[in-house]
């Protein structure tokens, strides 16, 4: 097979394992955290959230680990984009989401705080050990306070709980917990191959093209790797589920920046300079505050500020293809 060619079917199966493996880990996740019973926004900001960023998990930190640091910073700029300007918004014009005060006191916060660490990481052109260290440790800290704050719910709460999980992921987990671990490990199997894959086949496609890696970050990658938040928010929505939906978006671009791109910046180095990224930074600023002001004066998001995320995307898109 010509290079080029197997560099397309290294990036096809990678998605497709990265796809697949989202589904099983999230189905497997999903369904162990609902016998906890545990809220089910709780698990869309939590559970789902961080099983719908491991593709962009595996993909930075094994781009970081081959000093591909543009396709790190460009993966998680980029899936917070589409986050918002795909997902959110095709979420919203299927069925207008209401936002949980909770997301609105302290999420909305959070997302907006991660966001602008992105240009104050990279003021001096790189993201530090220092700086990653530091995301890591807010990302930890994040998770333990929600799930610490979700274990006041009562137990009334158990079976809103699984209804949402399996409105989330589209699978009805089976009941035994050791199934529901081995489904878990099985996924995130799967998304460690899919990554190794995605990378290598995107690389390759990027040099034979002459594109930079940074744009093939932000564009094949970006949306490749946000599938699993597309399907879940897609068929919460659907199912009326929407904070299900709204968590999973939120919690995945906190997630995005705090634990990825510092796990990233952990395993290599990340280069990127504000003044070249200024496209992408005021997508994403942008985009954050549209969200944000919708769901903390509004408490939901919708269709007006769905078609404007929408088109922003596009707009974004079409910007990245003219440069």
């Amino acid at each position: 097979m010509p290079p080029l060619g197997l560099d397309i079917g290294q990036l096809v199966l990678g998605l497709a394992l990265l796809y697949f493996g989202a589904e099983w880990l999230v189905g497997g996740a999903a369904g162990l955290a609902s016998s906890l019973g545990i809220r089910p926004l709780i698990v869309g900001l939590t559970v789902v959230a961080y099983g719908t960023s491991s593709p962009e998990l595996v993909v930075g930190i094994g781009a970081g680990l081959r000093d591909q640091g543009a396709i790190a910073l460009g993966n998680v700029i980029g899936s917070n984009v589409a986050n918002l300007g795909l997902i959110l918004a095709v979420a919203a014009l299927i069925k207008a989401p209401r936002v949980d005060r909770q997301i609105v006191v302290r999420e909305v916060p959070v997302l907006l705080a991660a966001t602008a660490l992105v240009p104050l990481a990279l003021l001096d052109g790189a993201v530090s050990t220092i700086e990653a260290a530091g995301l890591l440790a807010f990302s930890v800290g994040y998770t333990v306070w929600m799930v610490v704050s979700s274990r006041r719910g009562g137990a009334e709460e158990v079976a809103e709980v699984a209804a949402g999980a399996a409105a989330a992921t589209g699978v009805k987990p089976p009941r035994g917990r050791r199934t529901l671990a081995l489904m878990t490990l099985a996924g995130l199997a799967m998304l460690v191959g899919g990554g190794h894959f995605l990378v290598n086949g995107a690389v390759g496609i990027a040099r034979v093209a002459g594109m930079s890696e940074q744009v093939i970050g932000l564009t094949i990658i970006a949306v490749g790797t946000s599938l699993p938040e597309l399907a879940t928010s897609v068929i919460a929505a659907i199912r009326g589920h929407g904070d299900i939906a709204v968590g999973n978006v939120v919690g995945s671009n906190i997630f995005n920046v705090l634990l990825i791109l510092g796990a990233s910046g952990m395993a290599g180095s990340i280069h990127g300079r504000v003044e070249g990224l200024a496209v992408e930074l005021v997508a994403l600023g942008a985009m954050t505050l549209v969200a944000a002001i919708a769901m903390a004066t509004r408490r939901t998001v919708g269709r007006l500020e769905a078609i404007v995320l929408l088109l922003g995307y596009v707009v974004f898109l079409s910007l990245l293809a003219l440069r």
